[in-house]
C-alpha cells in the first residue's frame, strides 16, 4: 500500500515492526490457571481476574503505566481493549471520566507511559515506545479476555500525535484510532484501514487547527480512510461530552 503523502521518519527496527504485529496475530495467551505468565517482563503478580480497579503495569521501575479493569469484566467473555496514550510531559492515567466510561461500556482501558518526555516518534526515532507498548498489550492479553477485532488505539495532544502515526502503520492490528488535538502525522507506512476520529478545538492554541486537524482529515479521506471529524469550541482539552461520543463510536460495530 502507498504511504500516506508526509515525510518520512526514520525506519522502524525490524525487532519492533514485528513486536505488536505477531503479538495480536497470533493469538492471546490467557493465563486460566493460577495467574500463569508466559513473558518474563510481566512477573508482577496480576490482579485477579474479575476484580475491577486501576492497576499498575510493574513492567518498569521508572516509567510504567496503568491498566483499568472496568466493573462488568468477567473472564468467560472477551473485552474491547482501548490503548490510551498520554500527552507530551504527562505519564499513562485513566481518569475518573475514562473509567466511568469503561464500566459502562464494557472495555478495558491499558494507559503506558512513554519512555521519555513524550513519544519516541516525535522526538525523531520509532522503536522504544513501540516495543514497550507492545509489552504492555502482551501483558494484558495474557491476563485478560481481549477481543482482538476490538483494539482500539486513541489519545490526546501528542497521544493523539501518536495514535494517528502509530495506528496507521498498525492499522491491520489496531480496528479503530481516535486522535484529539494531534499536532503531527508521520505513519511509516498504510497497513489496512482502519476507521479514524478526530476531534479539535476551534480556538486551540497549541495545536492551532487550520495547520493540524483541517490539513489532515482531507488527506486521509483521500487515502481512502473513514473520518470521523468532529470541531467543538474550545482550547487544547477534551471536553467530558466529547469524550463519551468518542467512546460511543469505539463501541459501534
Amino acid at each position: 500500500m502507498k504511504p500516506i503523502a508526509l515525510p518520512a521518519p526514520p525506519a522502524l527496527p525490524a525487532l519492533s515492526a514485528l513486536l505488536i504485529a505477531t503479538l495480536v496475530a497470533s493469538g492471546p495467551v490467557y493465563a486460566q490457571a493460577q495467574g500463569t505468565q508466559t513473558d518474563q517482563s510481566s512477573q508482577a503478580a496480576a490482579p485477579a481476574p474479575g476484580r475491577p480497579g486501576r492497576y499498575e503495569l510493574k513492567i518498569d521501575n521508572v516509567r510504567d503505566g496503568v491498566l483499568y479493569v472496568p466493573k462488568g469484566y468477567t473472564e468467560n467473555v472477551a473485552m474491547p481493549l482501548l490503548v490510551w496514550l498520554h500527552g507530551a510531559g504527562g505519564q499513562g492515567n485513566v481518569s475518573d471520566n475514562m473509567a466511568a466510561l469503561a464500566d459502562e461500556f464494557g472495555f478495558l482501558v491499558l494507559a503506558p507511559d512513554s519512555r521519555d518526555w513524550t513519544w519516541d516518534a516525535i522526538l525523531g526515532q520509532y522503536g522504544p515506545d513501540v516495543e514497550f507498548i507492545g509489552q504492555a498489550i502482551r501483558q494484558t492479553t495474557s491476563r485478560y479476555r481481549v477481543d482482538r477485532e476490538r483494539l482500539w488505539l486513541g489519545g490526546f495532544s501528542d497521544g493523539a500525535s501518536y495514535s494517528l502515526s502509530l495506528g496507521i502503520s498498525y492499522g491491520d492490528v489496531f480496528k479503530k484510532i481516535y486522535a484529539g488535538a494531534p499536532g503531527v502525522m508521520q505513519p511509516i507506512e498504510a497497513n489496512g484501514k482502519p476507521p479514524i476520529f478526530i476531534s479539535h478545538g476551534r480556538q486551540d492554541p497549541t495545536m492551532p487547527i487550520d495547520d493540524t486537524s483541517r490539513k489532515f482529515v482531507p488527506r486521509l479521506k483521500n487515502n481512502g480512510y473513514e473520518v470521523t471529524y468532529k470541531e467543538y469550541d474550545g482550547r487544547h482539552q477534551l471536553p467530558p461530552e466529547v469524550l463519551r461520543e468518542v467512546i460511543e463510536w469505539f463501541n459501534k460495530k
